[in-house]
């Protein structure tokens, strides 16, 4: 178990912990090296149940006996950055969860069709751009019943370290990959695709007809505008959550656990 004491910010190996951004760490040019960020030993734990690679381990020192020693004893090759609480902060500019951070190798994005031939009820996340309503999206997703999830290329990378922080894992664990297209993509595969809009002609989320379709894509908008007029026109169905008191909205994380839990009910009543 190689330990590096790091006592200054420009310590060989910490700038994975710290200079590089979402994007470099992501890497574009050459996926294969990419790299996220997973934050405390809960979620760490998960990734590696999951399946996933570890780079490199930072933590603080009091960790490396303590609420880490399993992560280090699991993966005796793995590299282990430690030092002050205050040096770690001032690396990577936050103060660490739990004290314990973890690169792990990012794996290359999944092709569509393992996502989408065998689920019956999906989410596509369409220029949702939050970290913290991502992550709570796909924590929603995999505690109810949805089976994988579609991600736009101008949505908040969902590796992103606080999405994966708020997601407490899930991302790891619910199956999902980019959506760089359109949504006739998600009907070739059978899908009915609906809408969450407020408009003039949007039916309740308790429809009737929604629950006797076989496969469901649920998409998502942005927080502030909410789905675009094509995406709307284009779906299958444009659905609105019923509500009380003059409200119209709800917060896009909030909405998808109510969307979530509804349109998965024909699933456990069967």
């Amino acid at each position: 178990m190689p330990i590096i004491e790091i006592k200054t910010l420009d310590t060989p190996g910490a700038e994975l912990f710290s200079t590089l951004t979402d994007a470099q760490l992501r890497n574009k040019k050459d996926p294969s090296q990419g790299i996220l960020i997973a934050e405390s030993p809960k979620v760490i734990r998960v990734a590696l149940s999951a399946g996933y690679e570890p780079v490199a381990l930072m933590c603080e020192r009091k960790h490396i006996t303590g609420d880490a020693a399993d992560l280090i004893a699991a993966r005796p090759e793995m590299s282990v950055y430690t030092g002050d609480r205050d040096v770690l902060s001032e690396l990577t500019g936050y103060t660490l969860t739990r004290g314990v951070l973890c690169a792990m190798r990012r794996p290359l994005p999944r092709p569509m069709a393992e996502i989408l031939t065998d689920a019956k009820r999906i989410v596509v996340i369409d220029g949702v751009v939050d970290s913290t309503n991502i992550g709570a999206i796909f924590r929603s997703a995999a505690a109810l019943g949805i089976d994988g999830a579609l991600v736009t290329t101008n949505s908040c990378d969902p590796f992103n370290r606080r999405c994966v922080r708020v997601s407490m894992g899930t991302v790891f664990l619910l199956p999902w990959t980019w959506l760089d297209g359109d949504l006739q993509q998600v009907r070739s595969f059978g899908f009915k695709t609906v809408a969450m809009a407020l408009t003039d002609h949007s039916i309740g989320l308790d429809a009737e007809v929604l629950r006797h379709e076989e496969k469901l894509a649920i998409v998502m908008g942005t927080e502030g505008d909410g789905l675009p007029h094509e995406a709307i026109t284009s779906c299958d169905y444009v659905v609105k959550i019923p509500m009380y008191y003059g409200v119209d909205s709800l917060n896009v994380a909030a909405a998808s656990a109510v969307a979530f839990w509804e349109l998965t009910k024909s699933r456990r009543h069967s």
